[in-house]
């Protein structure tokens, strides 16, 4: 897993590679801005279009300044303006000024309540203020923002776009330099994983500067982003003389007369995903539906007025909840599976609405539990939230309390886990925007469970997988769309690549 880290714990990895490489605080100046000209280039290889750097007078300004040298040096034809709002320099902003004025380039000073000079370059470098930022722009600094962000240039931030927070809750009325590429350094920051960001950073690029590996072995940090390494190292291949019984009996308590097809996907998934054996707890009038779709299904029928006999201890894993409805019916199956079983249980959709309408449940989910909602869904089980920082904080807080594993979707789909971390899920892309793939989720991570990973490790693992078939078959295909049963299919090949 890669540790994120705050703002706080980002200066302080730069003060521990400092003191323990060692190395000047100048010459890790030097290498973090060689980093992002190396990304720079890769990305904005015309050499030919103008480029204005805007610089502050702190490091992040300092980073400005030894980036145009280097862009200079490459032969890119770079302007460099610095707004002097402040009188306070760096030391090492100071060193970078005096090398670059040294290569005769034309300095231009922008002053407190002047007049903002026009810009012609189609090309915008941001190193204005970097990650210490820790209160809303403004006066000089957003009456300049705000005119860059009228201009519809091409804007390139230098770690982290002008007014963002890198952590902590983010004022939407804020203004913050929008910008179509971030070139941040070391990792990304951790609100670049949230849908705030979306309004001021279209993609992000990593940098890789080097900070000390002693540092980051040294954090506990509740934040991590997952890794393709790290689901290698959990996966576990299909062994010889392994059978059926060896990969678990799901159950899938699923489907209402009008909503069959989130039964279908869901115990679809777990079949793909690998579970042994999958039963289907549906009703009577999808028993054809079922049958037709995936013969290797097996199917327990319920009847709207009884609930059906079920030998509850045969299952190594249940889910519940797509499509499943929200009336009498579903909540006694909601009981029943909460009153008979003991092992952890995934809910879902219906489930969750279920939980959220009869709250005393939620005590009564078994330890290891998994949960799945969605940004609504989990504003209901939990109370309304303001922004998604607070929404992190709750899924830390519930699943401590709870003893629960929360996954609550989203672009980086988080995992929350009893132990207070918060795992961010970095595979999935839009092509996936489309009714039916959380069903499919919540049958892969019943299959997970039902093969004996651990809960936190059918969370990471299927929200891993489930993303990366979607990217497999939307991005090199260029599809716009991917369907949920599409995606499902492609599960044993992903699986299978990811353990070679």
């Amino acid at each position: 897993m890669q540790p994120l880290l705050t703002a706080q714990q980002i200066r302080e990895g730069d003060k521990y590679t400092i003191e323990n490489e060692p190395i000047s605080s100048i010459d890790l100046m030097e290498r973090a801005s060689r980093a992002f000209v190396n990304c720079f280039v890769k990305h904005f290889p015309d050499k030919n279009k103008g480029i204005t750097i805007y610089c502050g007078t702190g490091n992040n300004g300092g980073d400005g300044l030894a980036i145009a040298r280097l862009l200079i040096a490459d032969s890119f034809k770079v302007n460099v303006k610095i707004a002097y709002y402040s009188n306070k320099e760096s030391a090492d902003f100071n060193i970078n000024l005096k090398r670059l004025m040294e290569s005769g380039l034309a300095i231009q000073l922008i002053k407190p309540t002047e007049d903002i000079p026009t810009e012609q370059s189609p090309i915008i470098i941001d190193a204005l203020l970097g990650s210490g930022l820790n209160k809303p722009l403004m006066g000089d600094y957003k009456r300049l923002v705000e005119y860059l962000n009228s201009l519809q240039k091409t804007v390139v931030a230098v770690d982290v776009p002008t007014g963002f927070f890198t952590d902590g809750e983010i004022n939407p009325d804020a203004v913050v330099l929008k910008t179509d590429l971030v070139i941040t350094f070391e990792q990304p920051k951790i609100n670049f994983l949230l849908p705030e960001a979306a309004r001021v950073i279209k993609y992000w690029d990593v940098a890789n500067i080097g900070i000390h590996p002693g540092f980051i072995r040294s954090i506990n940090t509740l934040y991590c982003l997952v890794e393709e390494q790290d689901i290698k190292q959990m996966l576990k291949p299909r062994m010889p003389f392994s059978h059926k019984g060896t990969y678990g009996h799901a159950l899938l308590v699923a489907g209402h007369d009008q909503t069959m097809g989130a039964a279908l996907l869901s115990s679809s998934a777990c079949v793909y995903a690998g579970a042994g054996l999958t039963t289907a707890c549906i009703p009577q009038s999808g028993l054809t539906a079922l049958n037709a779709y995936m013969p290797e299904l097996m199917a327990i029928i319920r009847d709207n007025d009884k609930l059906p006999e079920i030998k509850w201890e045969q299952f190594s894993a249940i889910g519940i909840g797509p499509g499943l409805g929200n009336d009498a019916n579903g909540l006694l199956l909601l009981k029943s599976v909460l009153a008979y079983y003991n092992k952890p249980i995934v809910v879902d959709a219906d489930g969750l609405n279920l939980l959220s309408a009869n709250k005393a449940l939620l005590k009564k989910l078994p330890a290891g539990s998994i949960l799945t909602p969605h940004m609504k869904e989990f504003d209901r089980l939990f109370g309304e939230h303001d922004n998604w920082w607070q929404r992190l904080q709750t899924c830390l807080q519930k699943a401590k309390e709870l003893q629960v594993i929360i996954l609550l979707k989203n672009q980086y789909t988080i995992i929350a886990t009893p132990e207070g971390k918060l795992y961010f899920n970095p595979t999935g892309n839009a092509a996936m925007a489309t009714g039916g793939m959380g069903d499919v989720l919540t049958g892969i991570i019943t299959s997970l469970l039902a093969q004996q990973y651990s809960s936190a490790e059918a969370a990471i693992i299927a929200a891993y997988i489930h993303g990366k078939a979607g990217d497999e078959l939307a991005l090199p295909h260029k599809l716009n769309v991917v369907l949920p049963s599409q995606l499902a299919t492609q599960l044993p090949a992903t699986m299978a690549n990811l353990m070679a």
